[in-house]
């Protein structure tokens, strides 16, 4: 008998943020792996090796990554936590929090054993960043570009003003709900992260971390002062095996392959395309939301208002427009934690088209 939980989302398109809707292009391009045997392909092979320099060829053209900076497959993007507090800080790291997942870094630095400095503003906040302090004895600071739970941005002169105030910290960027929109300024940062199920519209069950020297000179003074700096992914052993184009275990091989070809497929489309139709839809969708009555942005400052996951207040319990939502064939998110019955969130990724997003904002309408 099939299973009505897998029943409710087919046929629909998903406007969660993570996971959200698959790329258009990736059932086609599962297809053509599922007939080329991809997934059997050995991570000691040169068919992997090829895919592999393939994979991170494409990333580093799509995102424009200096050749100075290192591209690497993990488990998750949670993952990532993990590793850049093992490989990257010896005592204390500095958090900057205004929702759930920025607040879960922080806490799992402590759980490592670091000292963790924790500056918290309310969600639904930005922090200002012209008041930022913090211990020169800090070694990480971590950022979170766009906060999945609340639809804070941050403003990428926040990056430039961090990085000049704190010139000798290591600066990780978590952009997991926003690339590959973000255009960043590589000089402003030393590390950056994602995960693939949510702008790029893969199946989940791949993090992509990318770090430059000075994360790898910082794991390489750990580790010569005898600090574990974790076991089979550490920088060291990534990239050992990354400069013979193969991971240290056996990775997601079907998860490299989608993502190698989404990734080409977006520079065919081109980044100015995805950046400036991913600006209109969120300017229509917030547009609409504030002209609505029973609807409010959260995010008070426009200027940060994520545009790729828009969160809205919401009178009438957010779970009734979901069940309402999903009824007319479109799948959106509740709030997050504390937050869930009384918002929304609604994911604006490369795979949402233009007219997708006029189409729920029409069917909302109609639902007034």
């Amino acid at each position: 008998m099939d299973s009505p939980v897998y029943l409710s989302v087919m046929k629909k398109m998903v406007y969660t943020p993570g996971p959200s809707q698959l790329y258009f292009t990736a059932e086609e391009h599962l297809k053509q792996a599922l007939r080329d045997n991809i997934p059997a392909i050995s991570h000691r092979s040169r068919a992997f090796q090829s895919l592999f320099q393939e994979a991170t060829e494409s990333i580093r053209n799509l995102l424009e990554i200096p050749e100075d900076f290192s591209i690497y497959f993990t488990g998750s993007a949670t993952e990532i936590w993990d590793r850049l507090i093992e490989n990257c800080v010896t005592h204390e790291s500095c958090h900057l929090v205004n929702g759930a997942f920025s607040k879960r870094f922080g806490e799992q630095a402590r759980a490592l054993g670091r000292e963790t400095h924790v500056w918290e503003v309310p969600v639904g906040t930005a922090h200002p960043i012209e008041q930022m302090l913090m211990p020169e004895s800090c070694e990480l600071i971590a950022l979170t570009h766009n906060e999945t739970s609340t639809g804070v941005s941050m403003q990428m002169e926040d990056f430039s003003k961090i990085r000049a105030a704190f010139p000798d910290q290591l600066i990780a960027i978590d952009a997991v709900s926003s690339l590959p929109y973000p255009q960043f300024d590589w000089s402003t940062l030393d590390s950056t992260y994602f995960s693939v199920q949510k702008g790029f519209g893969l199946p989940a069950g791949l993090g992509v971390w990318v770090a430059n020297e000075r994360c790898h000179e910082k794991a390489q003074e750990r580790r010569d002062a005898g600090y574990s700096i974790g076991s089979y992914h550490n920088l060291f052993s990534l990239r050992e095996k990354a400069q013979k184009n193969q991971t240290p275990e056996t990775p997601n091989v079907l998860g490299i392959y989608l993502l190698t070809k989404v990734a080409q497929d977006m520079l065919g489309k081109g980044m100015d395309m995805i950046r400036r139709e991913t600006n209109y839809k969120a300017a229509f969708l917030y547009g609409c939301f504030e002209r609505w009555n029973g609807f409010q942005p959260f995010v008070s400052e426009p200027e940060h208002r994520s545009k790729t996951v828009i969160v809205v207040e919401t009178v009438q319990p957010s779970a009734e427009w979901v069940q309402k939502l999903s009824d007319k064939g479109f799948v959106v998110g509740q709030g997050y934690g504390s937050l869930k019955d009384h918002q929304l969130r609604i994911a604006n990724f490369p795979t949402h088209s233009k007219e997708s997003v006029e189409l729920l904002a029409d069917t909302i309408e109609a639902l007034l």
